[in-house]
């Protein structure tokens, strides 16, 4: 019989070992930043983090807490799509440790009792098995982009959808006409009617990618980098109408191209872009914001310069701060004569940082 008590929480005083990760899911709700999942380096490999924990941030106190989880727990998760939705974190995707996968599971955060459930029976085709994509959440509905994986021959209808990773034939799989790489999809899930449906966008779309970020101001959704160029590039599209536009800045300088960095709305009108990995390989500590109504980007002086960060998180917290959490700072690129290949990094950070993106009231 599954066990109804309330999951037992237990203050923590965190160390490096015990709280560091990448690749993890965070949300910001009011004065508590929830963490979920990640990996760590332990001797030398990459190990993925339970998917039956819960850790808990009190930006107030400044102490962590540790929850365990019940009902459907996920499997161990890595390179997933998370999103927060009327009191619930939704996580869709990834790997599992033995394949890329397509489904959902969803965790009520307001109720703190923390008992997973994993969405089936659902109307409509989800997308297929993919990681490394992101989402939007607008009106009562997360919309994700982009993303990598596998599709078959059938499934290849669209060549501009999708772009064959060629390194993938040598180095991923056995299962005979089966293509790896990346996509621009747009896939659509409506909680409420717990269905899937594919809209059909207009205009100009960005290129197939991951490891990119995203996020929504208003009615329109933002996405910027995940590909090998010098400089950003950034891309919109309505929400209302499904149309693609891409942003050009004819002010000012911009970015630098990069992957596994965070977008995040402060404003009704301004995006906010820390960290990542440059198309060179180096981690990146520069912060950005860009006003989507001037179309300028304008580079932040900030005080955490000397810590670089990528497959981080980062969410709005109170009064327009933007709450980074974990990461890593060495991560680093090698290369063979078949593909580009990641080393694991040595050092998950542990640390959380704030970036304040509006001044404060005379109160705070």
């Amino acid at each position: 019989m599954e066990n109804s008590t309330v999951p037992r929480v237990v203050d923590w005083v965190g160390t490096q070992t015990e709280l560091g990760r990448s690749d993890h899911t965070a949300v910001v709700n009011g004065n508590i930043l929830y963490v979920w999942g990640g990996c760590q380096t332990v001797i030398g490999q990459e190990v993925t983090l339970p998917s039956d924990e819960m850790w808990m941030y009190d930006m107030e106190s400044g102490l962590w807490s540790l929850s365990a989880m019940s009902g459907d727990v996920p499997p161990l998760l890595s390179q997933t799509c998370s999103s927060y939705l009327q009191g619930h974190l939704y996580v869709f995707g990834g790997c599992d440790g033995h394949a890329h996968t397509n489904q959902m599971y969803r965790v009520n955060l307001d109720d703190r009792e923390f008992v997973w459930k994993r969405l089936t029976d659902t109307e409509g085709t989800p997308p297929s098995p993919r990681d490394k994509h992101s989402c939007w959440v607008y009106g009562e509905r997360i919309i994700y982009f982009g993303g990598y994986g596998c599709k078959t021959v059938r499934e290849l209808n669209n060549e501009k959808n999708f772009t064959v990773d060629h390194t993938s034939w040598a180095t991923i799989g056995t299962v005979i006409f089966r293509f790896w790489g990346w996509n621009n999809e747009v896939h659509m899930f409506e909680p409420e009617t717990n269905s899937w449906s594919e809209p059909q966008t207009q205009g100009a779309c960005p290129s197939p990618r991951a490891s990119h970020a995203s996020a929504v101001v208003g009615s329109k959704g933002y996405v910027c980098g995940g590909m090998d160029s010098t400089l950003i590039d950034l891309h919109c599209l309505d929400l209302d109408t499904w149309t693609w536009t891409q942003v050009y800045s004819t002010v000012g300088t911009l970015p630098v191209g990069r992957s596994l960095h965070t977008l995040t709305a402060v404003s009704e009108s301004k995006l906010f872009l820390f960290g990542g990995l440059s198309a060179t390989g180096q981690p990146l500590s520069d912060a950005w914001e860009f006003d989507t109504r001037t179309k300028e980007w304008k580079q932040w002086d900030h005080q955490h310069k000397e810590k670089p960060r990528l497959w981080h998180s980062a969410g709005l917290g109170n009064n327009g701060d933007v709450i980074v959490f974990g990461g890593t700072q060495d991560y680093t690129v090698l290369m063979d004569s078949v593909a580009v290949l990641r080393s694991p990094s040595k050092n998950h950070c542990a640390d959380v940082l704030i970036f304040q993106t509006q001044p404060y009231s005379l109160l705070r």
